[in-house]
């Protein structure tokens, strides 16, 4: 998540137009990226006119650049000073091999300024950029506006946004996740189909709990590796009176599930948490997938493996924690608020006062490592994944709210959240069949998560915004 981001930069040019926009627009977005943190791949300006791309020559020269340093581009910023030949642009693109995200961008002209001599009709350029784009296959973002100033605080906004479209995109599209035990057996909910998944280039690996738990029992505690990942624990949480040896197999487990992960590139694990542990070896991974979350290496709960890939995809998106939640509870009679809950194992970053405990359930109460506590209040965004075997294809829906700061008295980790328009998401999650369990993050990229899934992985996304109850119900 440290890395800078990388975009290749296309600068359009077409003969017959003014050229001192194509030099200035040039320079100032080369600026404007550099200041902010992102570096950019892009002709030198003597290697074609005015470093920009118009001739079928110019298109090689692009494509040679981008080929040689693929490996390095996160997406490509196709910037339009002018109307630009649209035939040398979408030639780049196609003679790189390039397959990453791209933003078409236009300089807008000035009311004032309509003389030939500054004159840029890239507005009508980047219909003409779409258009060919469109016919060799590529797809592609856009900017909110149409045309849009470089120098603006909208345009920095498009580029994040961009940039956020562009790890998620790369990311999933090289997911290597895991899968530790099988789902509980009541929860038909959280069947999946791995064929899906990796038709879009999410990899699964599994490895049955009772491997991992043998490999916990013969791990002995004298390994240094154990004695550290207790001091973590110790140290994320206040333990208070818990016996030592839930903690221990804890930390035996921490190390375990590392190992294993680290032997497969694993990017993320949705492990059997329950009641399989609690049962036979007397603890709950609340507190170790807390951890791992926390860390960037995200734990989804009940063997939830798409829901893993939607908490995946908000990482990507807000370089930060995601977590997994129940849609759990009304919230009195507000038609637009609700309860999220789990039982628990949310981070830090959602919970900075966790409480460590025992399981709430009579039935599993013997059992340490659960957290509690309430969430923060602050934005969301929400994602789930599914995929549909009936019809081939996987779905997802995304949508924003917040959490407030409305008291709620229970016990795991939980949060009150708003949603505008919360009965028709509903209505929505009922009638096409997700499952009970949604990913969210704390940060607002709910554009960002859409736009990857739906133009990028080829997902059928429903939005959801606020919107009249009278409204007919999304299908």
């Amino acid at each position: 998540m440290d890395k800078r981001p990388v975009l290749g930069l296309i600068v359009g040019n077409r003969g017959g137009f003014p050229q001192p926009p194509v030099a200035d627009g040039r320079r100032t977005l080369l600026n404007r990226l550099e200041g902010m943190g992102i570096d950019v791949i892009a002709l030198d300006e003597t290697a074609t006119r005015l470093g920009a791309v118009e001739t079928w020559q110019d298109a090689q020269a692009c494509a040679r650049l981008f080929r040689d340093r693929a490996a390095e581009i996160d997406g490509v910023l196709i910037s339009l000073p002018n109307f630009a030949d649209e035939q040398g642009i979408a030639d780049s693109i196609r003679l790189s091999g390039l397959q990453v995200p791209l933003l078409v961008h236009g300089f807008p002209d000035e009311v004032g300024r309509m003389g030939f001599d500054a004159r840029r009709d890239s507005f009508c350029g980047k219909i003409s950029v779409c258009n060919n784009l469109t016919q060799y296959g590529y797809p592609f973002s856009l900017t909110e506006r149409h045309t849009l100033d470089p120098e603006s605080t909208g345009f920095e906004d498009e580029i994040r946004r961009f940039v956020a479209v562009c790890r998620v995109a790369r990311g999933m599209r090289g997911a290597r996740l895991g899968v530790v035990g099988t789902r509980p057996n009541a929860f038909k909910t959280v069947r999946f189909s791995e064929k899906l998944l990796e038709a879009s280039g999410v990899s699964i690996s599994v490895i049955d709990l009772s491997d991992v738990l043998g490999r916990v029992e013969r791990l002995p505690e004298s390994d240094t590796r154990v004695a550290r990942k207790l001091d973590e624990i110790k140290a994320y949480v206040t333990v208070g009176n818990a016996p030592e040896e839930p903690l221990l197999r804890m930390s035996r487990l921490s190390v375990v599930l590392g190992d294993w992960m680290e032997q497969h590139g694993l990017q993320g694990a949705a492990i059997q948490c329950w009641d399989s542990m609690q049962n036979n070896f007397g603890f709950s991974a609340c507190t170790v997938m807390s951890m791992m979350t926390n860390n960037l290496l995200p734990a989804a709960c009940e063997a939830d493996a798409t829901g893993l890939v939607a908490m995946y995809a908000l990482q990507l998106a807000a370089a930060g924690p995601s977590t997994l939640a129940d849609w759990n509870n009304n919230f009195g009679d507000d038609p637009d608020r609700c309860v999220f809950f789990h039982c628990g194992y949310w981070t830090k970053s959602f919970v900075p006062e966790l409480e460590f405990g025992k399981h709430a359930s009579p039935a599993l109460h013997d059992s340490w490592g659960t957290l509690h506590g309430q969430a923060s209040a602050g934005p969301i965004t929400y994602a789930r994944v599914t995929t549909d075997d009936r019809h081939g294809e996987v779905r997802a829906y995304v949508g924003e709210g917040r959490m407030t700061d409305d008291p709620l008295d229970t016990y795991g980790t939980r949060a009150v959240v708003e949603i505008p328009g919360l009965q028709r998401l509903l209505r929505h999650i009922c009638r096409n069949g997700f499952e009970h369990h949604v990913a969210m993050n704390a940060s607002l990229v709910g554009d960002a998560v859409e736009e990857a899934f739906a133009t990028y992985l080829g997902w059928k996304v429903y939005r959801h915004e606020a919107a009249s109850l009278a409204e007919s119900d999304p299908r």
